[in-house]
């Protein structure tokens, strides 16, 4: 169970890191107002730490800890400043709430990952004894 979380939660994340770090108009549009390409490519590099992180057992609470911050940060930015449904500027469509389910889906599996390997965390589980 923790290894399916693990990889559908790096899937997601990998598959967001394109759109940031060429700042496609997608991502011009949620960053723009919250810090412009800086804050979309240091989002993305922090994404790609979670992926790196969450993929190899040793590492993959704390690569779960960073991805549940990260996704808490997504969700209240589109709760309080974009919306669940994110217009893309270009076409003027909507995406349906797509990232913002995904943000979600991201923090389940990172609680997933959390519940079967909180042990491996340091100054928590069996590195703190």
């Amino acid at each position: 169970m923790s290894w399916s979380a693990q990889v559908l939660a790096a899937v997601i994340l990998a598959q967001t890191l394109y759109f940031k770090f060429t700042y496609a108009p997608e991502t011009r549009h949620i960053f723009g107002p919250l810090g412009g390409r800086p804050a979309a490519t240091l989002v993305g590099l922090m994404e790609l730490v979670c992926v790196v992180l969450i993929l190899i057992p040793r590492t993959a609470a704390v690569g779960a800890v960073l991805a549940l911050g990260l996704m808490g940060g997504a969700l209240v930015t589109h709760l309080t400043m974009i919306g669940i449904a994110v217009k893309n500027p270009d076409t003027g469509e909507s995406d349906g709430g797509l990232l913002f389910g995904l943000a979600l889906v991201v923090s389940l599996c990172a609680l997933v990952v959390l519940a079967f390997r909180w042990r491996d965390l340091p100054f928590v589980g069996r590195a703190a004894v």
